[in-house]
């Protein structure tokens, strides 16, 4: 059996996370990726620890399943390799701004000549219609302009805080591997490749106003933004006698069993606050306080313990490190640990889900700078004389 993309043959042009983790999904599916990396690398590999110079665990992590090929594209005779790759090319996937490709002298145009049905699919920051559409765009950046650390600010002391993951980065690459897919069916259609523009921002203004438009959904207003459950402060892990736990009383049975076990039965019927979902979001905050006062009453074991018998949801809070250690984690197999060839060894994590024909698998590991030139190059119709005149000439990397 073979992964769903088989057959699909993916250039990424792309570094740090957003299109690394794009292609690396879209690999993991089963479709060849060659990473075309510049004469200095993705510059995600220098973050370290690492064992091996250009090989640190966050490139380890985004980039497996793919071969690397080092191309200087500011060279004509680069660019005319690049075209000639295009030809047998179904993907060419890209992460800075499409006035850079263009400076390149890579534009759909171009390529859709050598190969009309080649998928151009271009991951960046804004839509190229606005006002924004030549500023850099970083996770951080996008996080700000998105209102995430002012919604942090909003339920923590006050002060904005980007979130501790590369939210944006990661979330947009699932739009583009989406889109991709998409794509590509769409080519099986009508024959023909297109030219996709994935932007950050727009793409993730419904992932943020999705929940917290709130009353300025309706014109005029009915209300502020924002949705009340999600910025409650006390909606966070709640404090127990010995730890820490998290704990979702939602619905209306949870709340009835919730109030029971505390030695408050009727409460619904009685308090006219909590008797409904609508008015117990009106008074999210006086109710998660009730909660986070309860929950100091018993250890971290005691509460999961009962929570769980009463089918509440609940579940302990992990640290990244703990996270490793997890039981689920442990029984469904993972995390394992490898063989690098040049890194040793290494914790792996596996492609989430199950296939039932045509599941994905992990056949490589991420490679160094420039490893797979030479076979790249070789396979595109290159003479091994010619593939040593580039490289003396510079215009390709490593072999």
């Amino acid at each position: 059996m073979t992964g769903p993309l088989d057959g699909v043959r993916i250039i990424e042009m792309t570094s740090v996370v957003m299109g690394p983790y794009a292609a690396q999904i879209l690999g993991d599916y089963g479709a060849e990726v060659i990473k075309l990396e510049p004469p200095g690398g993705d510059t995600m590999r220098g973050v370290g620890p690492m064992r091996s110079a250009g090989m640190g665990p966050i490139f380890l992590n985004l980039n497996r399943n793919k071969r690397s090929i080092v191309l200087d594209l500011k060279r004509p005779e680069g660019l005319a390799l690049l075209l000639r790759m295009a030809e047998s090319a179904d993907v060419l996937l890209y992460n800075v701004r499409p006035q850079a490709m263009a400076r390149l002298g890579i534009t759909y145009v171009k390529l859709a000549e050598v190969n009309p049905r080649l998928i151009l699919a271009g991951v960046f920051g804004y839509g190229q219609n606005g006002p924004y559409a030549d500023k850099p765009a970083y996770d951080d950046l996008v996080q700000g302009v998105l209102a995430v650390p002012s919604l942090v600010a909003q339920v923590g002391d006050g002060e904005p805080r980007y979130v501790p993951i590369t939210l944006m980065d990661r979330a947009v690459a699932l739009h583009a591997v989406n889109a991709i897919i998409a794509a590509l069916y769409a080519r099986e259609r009508t024959g023909q490749g297109q030219e996709l523009q994935i932007p950050m921002f727009e793409s993730m203004v419904p992932f943020i106003l999705g929940d917290h438009m709130g009353g300025r959904t309706f014109e005029p207003p009915l209300g502020d933004a924002g949705y009340a459950r999600l910025l409650a402060r006390d909606r966070r892990p709640f404090a127990t006698r010995d730890g820490f736990i998290c704990v979702l009383v939602y619905t209306d049975s949870h709340w009835r069993k919730f109030f029971e076990l505390i030695g408050d039965p009727g409460r619904m019927e009685r308090d006219p606050r909590f008797a409904t979902i609508g008015s117990r979001t009106e008074h999210i905050g006086e109710l998660y306080a009730l909660v986070a006062e309860a929950m100091k009453n018993r250890s971290t074991a005691e509460w999961l313990e009962v929570l769980e018998g009463l089918d509440i949801p609940a579940m302990p809070l992990h640290t990244p490190s703990s996270l490793l250690d997890d039981p689920h984690l442990k029984a469904t197999g993972f995390f394992r640990t490898v063989e690098h060839p040049s890194e040793g060894s290494i914790r792996e994590m596996a492609i989430p889900g199950l296939w039932s024909g045509t599941p994905p698998s992990i056949r490589r590991p991420a490679p160094r700078l420039g490893q797979h030139t030479a076979e790249v190059l070789l396979e595109a119709g290159l003479k091994p004389s010619e593939i040593d005149a580039l490289r003396a000439a510079n215009v390709i990397g490593p072999l």
